[in-house]
């Protein structure tokens, strides 16, 4: 179905303003793939914040044109799927994993942050964990030193003999003296 050049305005402007909001863009060759698993794949998407559509190339073209994906319009050539994500890694992730179980889906390009990458980068972009998992892994960070230094206490008070039960109370008594 071809569009007119009203509908072609809007389709572009619809999609330079995911662009502008976006992080990162996937591109992935959907050649060969049964319209049920592209539309698990466009759920996918569309749980993880992934702008995710089929576009004419010449409209992507337009789209990107003076945005930071612009360095991957060299790519936009053949049956194509577009994966814009405000979150860095979101787009490449889901298009990974997708590919992953999909063989003929086919991952192609990408860009972030104003760089081209290829399929390689695009893969090693979807194994950067998530936000919430490096979060995790910072607070453990700092937990560490504290719980490392409470379990050094706890064994140096097992090896003078000083039964934890004893030494509570005796900490409880002063505390009223004190006040």
């Amino acid at each position: 179905m071809s569009l007119n050049r009203s509908e072609k305005q809007v389709v572009v402007d619809e999609v330079a303003k995911v662009a502008a909001k976006s992080q990162t863009l996937v591109l992935a060759e959907y050649r060969g793939i049964a319209v049920t698993d592209l539309t698990k794949l466009r759920q996918q998407a569309r749980e993880q914040g992934v702008y995710m559509r089929v576009l004419k190339n010449t409209l992507a073209r337009r789209a990107v044109a003076g945005s930071s994906f612009d360095v991957a319009a060299n790519e936009m050539t053949g049956p194509l799927i577009y994966g814009f994500s405000e979150d860095a890694v979101a787009a490449a992730k889901v298009v990974n994993e997708f590919a992953k179980t999909n063989d003929k889906l086919v991952i192609r390009a990408g860009a972030y942050s104003g760089r081209a990458l290829d399929k390689a980068g695009v893969q090693s972009l979807a194994n950067i964990p998530s936000r919430e998992v490096l979060l995790a892994q910072i607070c453990g960070l700092l937990q560490s030193p504290m719980s490392g230094l409470a379990r050094v206490l706890a064994a140096v008070s097992a090896k003078q003999g000083v039964p934890a039960a004893v030494a509570e109370p005796a900490v409880a008594a002063e505390a009223p003296a004190a006040a």
